[in-house]
């Protein structure tokens, strides 16, 4: 089974995230290879040719067994080189009850974030016609206000995620149509705070996309889907495509259905709030026109949607990043894999998964999406493992040899132990619980390597003053400073560092308060009516009279109520450990409120709490009367330090 904390990260790390190779979350295991040896790459010297024959033999091999494998209910691929489709494919169920196959002309897909290259695309379209300047202060586009810390926040920022957007989870996904928000609506009512000033760090937004689409659609006075429609996947022939939520009619009846696992019922159809960061619905086919659309010269068909150079500027890195290192494009991830450069765009929704890779050296271009989380999210070790093998099999590179270690690199990793936090996080909203219980942790082992916890398997030794190398592999990790906090850059991350996590919010530590705290309360709770009970049996008086009991009869119900308001918030949080993201809109506000008023209960617990301390120890009692009470004082307030650190304490209802 899988414990809560992978739970968590499945979620809140992948939900519509981009998905690119070497950044998939730590969660579900990678299946295991078929056996077919069609599905393996090539041992032989002669690398095999990229043809329709060889690639469909090769997937045949490797798709159906890992689908069954993972309980994945469907799957289909694209494949497209030297400007023509050269195949495509549908693989197990686009509706599994049904029987009905999946098609990759006729069955449509949840995209999740993958839809932000189309957005992207728009964007440039508008940058093309003169309405949108990258470099421009995004308020100029807006009829309302963003005030960042520091200098003003651009496209080019949105573009490389780095306008310093904290993540937020409330409006995110919905299944009801009624509680839908339009895009204009969910960026005034659900604005995020900032965790860094604009281009200090990379912090994955799907706000700051968000904001891209709306843009977009105030400059072409167009509603964003349909500008979509009419300028880019209209001209295309992309006629299975589609941003509108819920679907039109003649579309809905197409969409594959989406599964937590094959053997389990269909999912609702999702709804993406932030609309041009996730909400596209498409087949493998009309993708596999974008994709050519982009390995092109902006044209497809006779239809051209950009002009050359403006391709060539999306796929050029927004900044010349480090040897070795990931880096945004205008919108594209952009990387180097087995010595060729790649970009794409993934993304996750719920139970849809997607993945979109372009090589432009090779002409060559594989999308691949999935509709179902899989036993144990197997899906995201399937869609990893498929472009690895894909790359491995038709582009492989030499195995790669680090460097030695340099001198000192034993106690360079003993000085980086410790937890380490994500740049894309909550932290000013209760949903920050989550991500104090999602930290990764770097260890240092004994041969003088370091490991980090969400990059399971893999071991770095330092070659170079702050540069450790993945043993065996190319990733590549680097320390700096930012904010006065110690930072790991990830080669294969450009959207998230890992900071040095402040003692006041080390996982370990909340976790060991909570568990106190709570064992402590409950053990008070319980020996209330035992102790009455014994002493009653043996006839035995009161323990203490007076004000002393009074104060007794007060702390044992401020430790209920501390129990009850901590459950309270269990019962608004619970959801997220089953994914069901939708029940988080304005429906929960009038729960959430009563809870932020109760604060005032651990509030007044603590207080309590000391009171009992001071009365008890004032006293002429034994030992163990005042350790119970100094405990019992420890415990209350306790609970005070947690929800003043998961911020369950507030009055904001933007989450």
């Amino acid at each position: 089974m899988m414990t809560m904390k992978k739970r968590i990260v499945a979620l809140l790390a992948t939900l519509l995230v981009a998905a690119t190779p070497g950044q998939k979350p730590p969660v579900g295991p990678v299946p295991a290879a078929p056996t077919d040896a069609a599905a393996q790459p090539t041992s032989s010297p002669a690398t095999p040719a990229l043809t329709a024959a060889d690639v469909g033999a090769w997937l045949d091999g490797y798709m159906p067994a890992t689908l069954e494998a993972g309980k994945i209910a469907g799957a289909q691929v694209a494949i497209v080189k030297d400007g023509a489709v050269l195949f495509e494919k549908g693989y197990g169920y686009a509706d599994v009850g049904a029987k009905r196959k999946m098609d990759p002309r006729q069955s449509l897909m949840r995209i999740g974030s993958t839809s932000k290259l189309l957005t992207w695309t728009a964007v440039m379209q508008q940058v093309e016609a003169g309405k949108i300047d990258l470099d421009a202060d995004i308020n100029g586009y807006l009829d309302f206000r963003i005030t960042p810390p520091g200098r003003a926040i651009t496209i080019n920022d949105l573009m490389r995620h780095q306008g310093g957007f904290e993540e937020g989870l409330k409006d995110l996904l919905a299944t009801d149509p009624k509680r839908l928000k339009t895009t204009e609506r969910y960026l005034k009512e659900n604005t995020r705070p900032f965790l860094f000033a604009a281009g200090e760090a990379p912090a994955y937004s799907n706000y700051g996309v968000a904001l891209a689409g709306y843009i977009v659609q105030r400059v072409s006075g167009e509603p964003f889907a349909d500008y979509v429609q009419r300028h880019i996947t209209g001209p295309l022939g992309m006629a299975h495509t589609s941003f509108v939520q819920p679907l039109p009619p003649a579309l809905a009846g197409l969409v594959a259905k989406g599964y937590r696992q094959s053997d389990q019922a269909p999912q609702p159809f999702e709804l993406v709030e932030t609309a041009p960061a996730g909400s596209v619905s498409a087949t493998a086919d009309d993708m596999a026109r974008f994709m050519l659309v982009h390995l092109g010269d902006g044209s497809w068909n006779g239809v051209r949607i950009l002009k050359p150079e403006t391709v060539r500027l999306m796929h050029t890195p927004a900044e010349v990043p480090a040897p070795g290192f990931d880096t945004m494009a205008h919108g594209f991830f952009s990387m180097a894999r087995n010595g060729t450069t790649v970009i794409g765009h993934g993304g996750d929704t719920v139970v849809f998964h997607t993945d979109l890779n372009l090589l432009p050296e090779k002409g060559v271009g594989i999308f691949v999406s999935f509709n179902s989380r899989g036993e144990r999210d197997a899906v995201y070790g399937a869609r990893e493992r498929l472009f690895d093998l894909f790359l491995d099999r038709y582009f492989p590179a030499p195995p790669a040899q680090t460097p030695p270690a340099i001198a000192g690199a034993a106690d360079d990793a003993r000085a980086l132990v410790g937890p380490y936090e994500s740049s894309r996080r909550v932290e000013t909203g209760f949903i920050s619980l989550f991500y104090l219980l999602q930290q990764d942790g770097i260890a240092a082992n004994d041969d003088g390597t370091i490991s980090v916890s969400s990059i399971e398997g893999k071991r770095f030794r330092e070659i170079a003053k702050g540069l450790w190398r993945q043993i065996d592999g190319t990733r590549m990790l680097r320390v700096t400073e930012l904010g006065g906090r110690r930072t790991i850059i990830d080669s294969q991350n450009p959207v998230g560092v890992l900071q040095a996590v402040p003692a006041a919010r080390n996982a370990k530590m909340f976790q060991l308060v909570v568990g106190a705290s709570v064992a402590v309360l409950l053990l008070t709770i319980l020996f209330w009516p035992v102790g009455w009970w014994v002493r009653r049996r043996h006839a035995a008086g009161p323990v203490a009279t007076g004000r002393v009991a009074r104060v007794r009869l007060l702390t044992r119900l401020a430790a209920l109520a501390d129990l009850i308001y901590l459950f309270g918030w269990y019962r608004v949080l619970a959801p997220i450990l089953d994914t069901r993201v939708e029940v988080y809109n304005n429906g929960l506000d009038g729960t959430i409120r009563l809870l932020q008023v109760a604060a005032l209960i651990p509030i007044a617990a603590a207080a309590i709490g000391i009171w009992n301390i001071v009365v008890n120890l004032r006293q002429p009692f034994g030992w163990g009367v005042k350790l119970r009470a100094v405990l019992v004082g420890l415990a209350l307030l306790g609970v005070l330090w947690v929800a003043t650190i998961a911020h369950l304490i507030g009055w904001s209802l933007n989450y």
